[in-house]
């Protein structure tokens, strides 16, 4: 497992832009594919992008493709998730996740590295 802590998460008005991170730890993370889901209030917690390892494939939700872009320095170990054009709908905590293996999925259950989540509260 890894350790995970997101960053950059704020207030933002619709339209506008944040950019997360997600810094972990260790010297394996090159092994790992990584992404991004979130959680409303009442809601369950949603895929919003995932990354394979290597930063050659990349999977996005419906909901988000064509705004939000995720991607990865491996030298630094680090996650981005690049958030543009903002809407109110996409308010929710933002949790980093990571799994072992190179090849990225959607699907929650197959990550079991979690970090603790960052707010994005975008206004109206």
């Amino acid at each position: 497992q890894v350790q995970l802590v997101e960053s950059g998460g704020g207030l933002v008005q619709a339209g506008g832009s944040l950019r997360l991170s997600c810094a972990a730890s260790g010297r394996t993370f090159y092994s790992y594919a990584a992404g991004w889901f979130r959680q409303a209030p009442g809601k369950e917690r949603e895929f919003v992008a995932t990354i394979s390892a290597s930063g050659g494939n990349t999977y996005y939700a419906d909901s988000v493709k064509g705004r939000f872009t995720i991607s990865r320095d491996i030298a630094k170990n680090t996650v981005y998730l690049q958030m543009n054009s903002l809407k109110p709908e996409d308010t929710a905590v933002y949790y980093c996740a990571a799994k072992r293996g190179l090849a990225a999925t959607i699907e929650r259950a197959s990550f079991g590295s979690w970090g603790r989540g960052t707010q994005v509260t975008v206004s109206s």
